[in-house]
């Protein structure tokens, strides 16, 4: 796969690695912000997921006396 994209690049005047550098940097960041997800335990998921619905919780950072 990579050597077709690296092959359309090269048909292009002008076009240096940058193009295929920038593919690859953002294919690891995707494929590690989905193993992240899918390895990241289902309890603490939830609990992010339900964080904004929560307003029994106080967060402010006032100290009550």
């Amino acid at each position: 796969m990579l050597k077709f994209i690296k092959h359309n690049m090269e048909t292009i005047d002008g076009v240096s690695i940058y193009p295929i550098l920038s593919f690859l940097i953002f294919f690891t960041l995707f494929v590690g912000a989905v193993a992240y997800i899918l390895l990241k335990d289902r309890k603490s998921i939830e609990e992010i997921s339900l964080l904004p619905l929560d307003n029994d919780k106080d967060f402010s950072h006032e100290e009550t006396k």
